[in-house]
């Protein structure tokens, strides 16, 4: 399967760092970005350019301008040529510092936008790796209702009309905070983080079946929604089988990959009569308590003496009428 690319308009870039424009050779909206690397081309300044990567964004801090800035006016003429002629889709320069004739003039002559920032360049480094790694992350839609439990993150899956939306609007009541209903856009934002978001035509809505379209932050208030979560564990909704033996220690890791990476996964069966809300409400807590190392069945085993020397579960007890 081929991999998607995805860009972002150097617009964007430009407003979300507060870019001053020196040289714009084309609309900004009109040049895409597609690296979500940034360098600071120290070696390709001083003509080393094997394994450079164009696609980046150039930053040029005060080291770099340091550097030129003690070089003869030809030599450094012709070292910042090489690396313009090199046509990177911006370059950057950091701590407003000066602009020097031959950079400037060498954009010009190749068409690449020329850039200046008064933010110091680790620090501008930092927020454009950040924001370019969100914007530019591969991504995936999910059918399901991405909401935040006590600062987790839950994903709400299940088959349509299994009581997502409803579960999700009892949350909602119970103080929670909506980040998407229906289609949940999920990015890999880094090895480790899938962060989720609505859709910007669908964000802020729900749909209950019987009533129709709700706008959760006309009703709820501005603290009931959010753009934007990290996803900490996936909550799998099914209709209740009486022949299926659910987990009832809460010993098991099932795990869901979503875009390569493991999310903690709890299945939980829905029939009349379950309190789903306070359900979801006792699962986003226990996983935050796994996350800081205690498990509630392994300390209940270790009581029982039913755990090995390293305190671990020795086996899973499925009938605990005897105990």
């Amino acid at each position: 399967m081929t991999k998607q690319s995805y860009t972002v308009p150097l617009s964007a870039i430009i407003k979300e760092t507060s870019l001053e424009t020196l040289y714009m050779p084309s609309p900004p909206e009109e040049r895409m970005i597609v690296s979500s690397d940034v360098n600071r081309p120290g070696l390709a300044l001083s003509g080393y350019l094997d394994f450079f990567d164009s696609d980046r964004i150039q930053v040029l801090g005060k080291t770099e301008h340091g550097f030129l800035d003690n070089l003869p006016e030809d030599l450094r003429a012709i070292h910042i040529d090489e690396l313009v002629a090199t046509n990177p889709p911006a370059i950057i320069i950091t701590r407003n510092l000066p602009i020097f004739d031959e950079l400037m003039q060498s954009c010009e002559k190749h068409g690449v936008p020329l850039l200046r920032s008064k933010e110091a360049t680790s620090g501008l480094m930092a927020a454009l790796i950040a924001y370019l790694n969100v914007e530019l992350a591969p991504r995936v839609t999910r059918h399901g209702v991405l909401v935040e439990v006590y600062g987790e993150g839950v994903l709400l899956l299940g088959d349509s009309g299994i009581g997502k939306s409803e579960t999700a609007m009892e949350l909602l009541k119970r103080g929670h905070r909506l980040i998407a209903d229906d289609a949940v856009e999920i990015r890999r934002v880094s090895a480790k983080t899938l962060v989720g978001s609505a859709p910007l035509n669908i964000r802020h809505f729900i749909e209950l079946r019987g009533i129709g379209i709700v706008n959760v932050r006309r009703i709820f208030g501005i603290g009931s929604i959010k753009n934007t979560e990290k996803i900490d564990v996936a909550i799998q909704m099914e209709p209740w089988d009486n022949d299926k033996v659910y987990d009832r220690m809460g010993t098991s890791n099932q795990t869901m990959d979503i875009l390569g990476i493991d999310i903690p996964t709890i299945t939980i069966p829905v029939k009349p009569g379950r309190n789903l809300a306070i359900i979801i409400e006792v699962a986003a807590m226990s996983n935050r308590q796994k996350k800081m190392g205690y498990n509630a069945a392994n300390e209940l085993l270790h009581k029982l003496g039913m755990t090995d020397e390293t305190g671990l579960p020795e086996g899973l007890v499925d009938d605990w009428s005897k105990y």
